[in-house]
């Protein structure tokens, strides 16, 4: 067996399934993933980073050198698409930029400035390819290959332009300007800014409309709850499931137009649990994000992460690790996810200028819909929620929107009413299922009504279940249910610091319309 320039020892490789070939070289890809980041630029310091001085000769910090990927075909043929941003720890000053080539490319980079007519900064960036094996009968084997560069030591509250290329295709050459993208780093101090929320979207034409709505609304980032894609239709973690790696081509084109411009802050769902890369199921996740690196595990676990922006804390959290419905991944960081979570809360919570904290995750902590409620969610980590007072709980995994009241000692601490407020710090916690990004919908339990703004039923209870250890469910009957719409929709929040701090949390509908509002506030 031949292995050019792959990096594992013939006499390992001969040894080895592909899905072991690929978490070897993730594992040595994750090791290296601090070290191949945004170049020392020295013109007035609009970027620092580890990786030389900036330009195309693929030496990371530590004289390390990343594989150069090859490819037969001209560089000048293969055309990037799927653009996507994230954050990095500080999103004042570190942002990364993502994106996909049909084939392999040598030298990416990016081109970066202030100005689109001056992109004379030139940022290395990596690419880190993936092979998904072929099912004979089902589908051939698939390379997909994923560009990745860090841009730190950016200016807070500052938009910049950036192309991304490779040898042979300069973004700044006439006939590809039209492909420049920009983006604006977290102010210093945002008096007032909108991030946007949903879960569940994969490839439709609802999800492409959602992601119009996500423009109109102008975020500074948006958080996806998982479920990303849906390029494993099954989504239980194993290798029998249903998979077409080609799915991500499809999802990562549909989402540029707004994911070029707006941090695309990810965790992973049950759907992204992709079982041919590694035993978790997340090296394709480590190949096509790159998110905060600020979690518990990072190589592991890319989906645990956490930032702020102006008032706001933000942690990103794996449900997959405590759910009960769905175990293929129940218990794999062996407790140090839920450790980190109270860890993580408590900073927060002492950081001087954080008046707000929102967790986000897939599986839901509170639903009445298909999937319900799971009673893992609720065991673990609804505790150190309530320990810490988190203002705000969004999930996805049920296709619905679903808003709870106040919820204090799993019972209805306030009511919530559409267009009321809450304290915390009294109250309790209000759940959101953004679960209809764009995948097919659900609906609620039989005899029960949708009620949302401008078509408000009668509040009473609801008979619905949740998922207990065994993966069995036991009934319940709640009170806590307050907004349900099982049409398309997202989750539109807006951030006020100053004398009152204040979210102003919305939910809107596939056009834009307001289907449910409700205020946060603390001590008030």
């Amino acid at each position: 067996m031949e292995t050019p320039d792959c990096g594992i020892p013939e006499h390992l490789a001969t040894r080895m399934s592909m899905a072991e070939q690929y978490e070897y070289l993730r594992t040595k890809l994750t090791r290296r993933r601090t070290l191949v980041t945004a170049g020392a630029v020295a013109a007035g310091g609009l970027l620092t980073g580890c990786a030389g001085k900036g330009t195309t000769d693929g030496k990371a910090a530590g004289g390390k050198t990343s594989r150069p990927a090859t490819s037969k075909v001209p560089g000048a043929v293969v055309t990037p698409f799927g653009r996507h941003l994230a954050f990095g720890g500080d999103p004042k000053t570190e942002m990364r930029i993502s994106w996909q080539v049909p084939f392999a490319v040598k030298r990416p980079y990016v081109r970066v400035g202030t100005r689109p007519d001056d992109l004379s900064r030139r940022i290395t960036a990596e690419v880190r390819d993936l092979h998904t094996p072929g099912l004979t009968g089902v589908r051939p084997a698939v390379e997909q290959y994923y560009v990745h560069a860090a841009l730190n030591g950016l200016r807070p509250g500052t938009t910049y332009y950036y192309g991304v290329g490779h040898e042979g295709y300069d973004p700044a050459a006439p006939a590809h300007r039209p492909t420049i993208g920009s983006f604006r780093t977290a102010p210093a101090n945002p008096e007032k800014f909108v991030f946007t929320a949903f879960g569940d979207q994969g490839v439709s034409n609802a999800a492409a409309a959602n992601d119009h709505v996500i423009l109109r609304e102008d975020p500074a980032f948006h958080l996806h709850a998982g479920d990303i894609c849906y390029a494993d239709t099954n989504g239980q973690g194993k290798t029998t499931d249903g998979y077409d790696p080609t799915y991500w081509d499809l999802f990562l084109k549909q989402n540029e137009p707004v994911s070029r411009s707006v941090p695309w802050m990810v965790t992973t769902g049950n759907h992204d649990m992709e079982a041919w890369y590694s035993p978790d199921g997340y090296g394709g996740q480590l190949a096509r994000w790159s998110l905060p690196e600020n979690g518990f595990d990072p190589s592991h676990a890319p989906g645990v992460y956490s930032f702020v922006y102006g008032n706001v804390g933000i942690v990103a959290l794996d449900a997959n690790d405590v759910s009960y419905e769905i175990t293929a991944n129940l218990g794999y960081t062996d407790g140090k996810q839920t450790k980190w979570l109270d860890g993580r809360l408590r900073e927060l919570r002492a950081t001087k200028g954080v008046d707000f904290v929102v967790v986000f995750f897939h599986h839901c902590a509170y639903s009445t819909s298909q999937h319900a409620s799971d009673g893992g969610v609720r065991t673990e980590w609804l505790p150190l929620f309530a320990k810490h007072q988190v203002d705000l709980v969004i999930n996805g995994h049920n296709h619905v929107y679903e808003r709870t009241d106040a919820i204090r000692d799993n019972a209805v601490g306030r009511a919530v009413p559409i267009g009321a407020s809450t304290d915390p710090t009294k109250d309790g916690i209000v759940y959101v299922t953004a679960g209809g990004g764009g995948r097919d919908l659900y609906g609620f339990p039989a005899g029960v009504k949708e009620s949302y703004e401008g078509h408000v039923t009668r509040h009473g209870t609801v008979d619905t279940v949740q998922w207990a250890k065994g993966q069995h469910t036991k009934a319940e009957t709640v009170e806590w249910s307050r907004v349900r719409y099982r049409g398309f929709s997202l989750l539109s929040v807006e951030a006020e610091s100053g004398s009152t701090p204040r979210l102003r949390v919305s939910a809107l509908d596939g056009d834009g319309k307001r289907i449910d509002h409700f205020g946060v506030r603390r001590g008030h």
